[in-house]
């Protein structure tokens, strides 16, 4: 009896020839990383948080709000990730194609899973900064804050709790109440619907 060994896409084009299994996939520095379905938990802080943003950012004019999966590429570099939402300004509109988004968007949002967490705060924070994104936002459905990294001229860095300032550039665009966004209240009425 022989046995098959296999080894892990060293390209993209190699990922893009395996069987689709169902799972997210992002390519970061050669390597390749694959995110598990998320917890309901997740899902409902994404849902919410999405809804908030859609209302400050998109029926205002902003620009577009999209949520995972979809693949942002970031060109001559091989880097490709699925972000839990990310939003791309009018200005920049240009980036977003039929299947992906082809370069940095404004924002990006992660939200944390047990699975994922390291790689958001470690790997994927010098990720966006190095490719343009202006802001990054670290969602924690544990500790209920969200880190808010910004980069480019006034690069900073900002947690928030309560109520967060919804700002790009120096313009605030809306306010975010995170006690509802983390609504641990909200599970229990969506679990008993």
């Amino acid at each position: 009896m022989s046995t098959m060994q296999t080894q892990a896409p060293t390209t993209w084009e190699e990922v893009l020839r395996m069987p689709d299994d169902g799972n997210r996939y992002e390519f970061i520095g050669g390597r390749l990383y694959m995110t598990p379905a998320p917890a309901t938990r997740h899902q409902r802080v994404l849902m919410r948080l999405w809804s908030a943003l859609l209302r400050i950012l998109m029926d205002s004019g902003h620009g577009e709000v999209f949520s995972a999966p979809l693949m942002v590429e970031f060109p001559g570099t091989g880097d490709r990730v699925q972000p839990d939402l990310l939003f791309v300004s009018n200005e920049r509109r240009a980036i977003i194609g039929e299947k992906q988004v082809l370069g940095a968007p404004d924002l990006v949002v992660e939200i944390l899973s047990p699975s994922t967490a390291h790689r958001d705060r470690g790997i994927k924070l010098d990720l966006y900064a190095r490719h343009g994104v202006a802001q990054y936002w670290i969602v924690d459905p544990v500790e209920d804050v969200v880190d808010v990294w910004r980069f480019g001229d006034e690069p900073g860095h900002e947690r928030f709790s309560g109520e967060f300032p919804v700002r790009l550039g120096p313009e605030r665009l809306g306010l975010i109440d995170l006690d509802e966004v983390f609504s641990r209240h909200l599970d229990q009425w969506e679990k008993d619907t």
